[in-house]
C-alpha cells in the first residue's frame, strides 16, 4: 500500500510538524545551497511549506516547484504564484543546465523501485547546471528510530526495501558525474511519535507494510496501547540531507 498523496493534500502540513518543521528543513537546504545561488528547483515540493521559505530567505533567488500530484501542487501554486508545475521528477520539463540549485526534500524514499530513483536523481543531475549543487535528503526511515519504547514494539515489523540509502543516493549521484560536497541534519519538529498517535497511524496505513486490518497491525496496535503516556510525543526524528556538486 501506498499513501494516496491526492487525499493526503488536506492534512499533510499538520500532520507532518506544520511549520516549524518546515523552517527547520528549510535552515537545513539553505545550509548547503550556495550564496550564489540565483535559480533553485524544488523537486517533489509536495505543498510548498518549505518552498515558499526557501523563496523568501534568499533575496533575488528565483525559485521554482514541480510536484507529481495536483492536490499539492494547488497547495503550493497557492504559496508561491506563478511558480509551480506539474512534473514527475523521472522527467523534468526543464532544459539541461537549467538551475544553480536543485532539491528534493523527502522524496527519494517514495519511489516505488530503486531505477526510480536512479532516473529521478539522473534528471535532477541533467537540469543542473555545471558548479551547481544537488540537495536532497537520504535515510529518511532510519530517521524516525529514535530508540523509543514505540522503536523497540515497531523493531520486528517487516521492512519496506531502503531505497533512499545515503551509498546507493552517491553512487547515482556519480553516475552523472555528481561528487560529494556537504552534509547535514535537521529535526523534524513535532514529529515525534506518542503511542495513541502511532496507533493512529497503524489504523490508516502510515505504515506501508502494515496494512489497515492486518493481524500483525493490530497486535503492534495492542501492545502500544499498553505503553504509558499515550499522549507524550517521543524525541523528535533528525534528516540526513546530502549535497552533491556537478563540477564546471
Amino acid at each position: 500500500m501506498v499513501l494516496d498523496y491526492t487525499d493526503e493534500a488536506e492534512r499533510y502540513d499538520s500532520s507532518r510538524g506544520g511549520e516549524a518543521r518546515a523552517a527547520a528543513a528549510a535552515e537545513g537546504v539553505l545550509s548547503l545551497v550556495p550564496r550564489q545561488t540565483r535559480s533553485l528547483l524544488d523537486v517533489a515540493c509536495g505543498t510548498g511549506i518549505v518552498t515558499r521559505r526557501l523563496a523568501a530567505a534568499r533575496a533575488g533567488m528565483r525559485v521554482t516547484g514541480a510536484d507529481l500530484t495536483y492536490a499539492m501542487a494547488r497547495h503550493a501554486a497557492a504559496r508561491l504564484p506563478g511558480t509551480v508545475v506539474l512534473a514527475d521528477c523521472r522527467r523534468l520539463p526543464f532544459r539541461d543546465g537549467e538551475f544553480d540549485a536543485v532539491t528534493s526534500v523527502w522524496l527519494l524514499h517514495l519511489l516505488q523501485r530503486p531505477e526510480h530513483v536512479r532516473a529521478a536523481v539522473a534528471e535532477c543531475a541533467r537540469v543542473l547546471r555545471p558548479g551547481g549543487v544537488y540537495v536532497t535528503t537520504v535515510d529518511k526511515a532510519a530517521a524516525h528510530n529514535v530508540g523509543s519504547d514505540i522503536d523497540a514494539i515497531l523493531a520486528s515489523r517487516p521492512r519496506s526495501p531502503v531505497l533512499d540509502a545515503s551509498s546507493a543516493v552517491e553512487s547515482y549521484a556519480a553516475e552523472h558525474g555528481l561528487r560529494p560536497a556537504g552534509l547535514t541534519r535537521f529535526p523534524g519538529r513535532g514529529q515525534g511519535r506518542s503511542p495513541r498517535r502511532t496507533i493512529a497511524d497503524l489504523r490508516r496505513g502510515w505504515f506501508v507494510t502494515l496494512p489497515p486490518g492486518h493481524p500483525l497491525a493490530d497486535g503492534f496496535a495492542a501492545r502500544l496501547a499498553e505503553l504509558p503516556d499515550q499522549d507524550r510525543p517521543r524525541p523528535d526524528p533528525w534528516f540526513t540531507l546530502r549535497a552533491f556538486e556537478k563540477p564546471g
